[in-house]
């Protein structure tokens, strides 16, 4: 055997000795560090005292918060993304007029500008199963805990409140300056009513 030969054999050799230890170390390997899966997401929100109902992956809750003093009820949902690296939180909004000709063109593009400023991975969005506005973010689906994911919560939640103006159908009046909300008057919006709405929204979650 020349010493070519040889040192394929060993290498050939060390290989299969290194093997069995390389694959119980990966599974030894713990889980990323606050990392959730579809149950304990529903148990994460359980110890936060929300009482979260399941429609197929999707939780829906309501959220009490309170925002510049005052005490507001939201709408919200939270969904894993398809491949669990991040977990979307939705706000839901109001309900759209039935005929398209009802929805100023301004209004959707005031939510289009406030796109570009809000930060922190949120957007609106619209549901076309029950023609609502959602206002979204996303976060990455490690190192969660009970107090950074409600701290998520209030902050998609004081967006909601700020920017209710924009998304407030009652405000699509043709005037060109928002409304501020009426102090100590609950945001509008109500849970989704078909689960089929998830389907559309985490469709494009990656």
């Amino acid at each position: 055997m020349n010493e070519c030969s040889r040192r394929m054999v060993l290498g050939a050799a060390v290989a299969a000795v290194a093997a069995p230890a390389i694959a119980s170390a990966q599974q030894a390997a713990p889980a990323t560090k606050g990392r959730l899966n579809d149950d304990s997401l529903g148990t994460l929100l359980k110890a936060m005292g929300l009482e979260a109902s399941l429609s197929e992956k999707r939780y829906d809750f309501t959220f009490k918060s309170t925002i510049a003093d005052l005490d507001w009820e939201l709408s919200m949902s939270a969904v894993l993304s398809q491949d669990a690296s991040s977990i979307w939180i939705m706000a839901w909004l109001d309900e759209l007029p039935k005929s398209a000709a009802d929805v100023p063109r301004t209004a959707l593009l005031r939510l289009l500008s406030e796109n570009d400023k809000m930060g922190k991975g949120k957007f609106f969005a619209y549901i076309a199963s029950n023609r609502r506005f959602v206002l979204q973010r996303v976060i990455p689906n490690d190192n969660i805990t009970t107090s950074s994911f409600r701290a998520a919560l209030d902050d998609l939640g004081a967006s909601v409140v700020h920017t209710h103006g924009f998304w407030s159908t009652a405000n699509w009046s043709g005037s060109t300056t928002p409304e501020e909300p009426a102090k100590g008057a609950p945001v509008r919006g109500s849970a989704p009513q078909s689960a089929r709405s998830v389907q559309q929204t985490s469709g494009s979650i990656k």
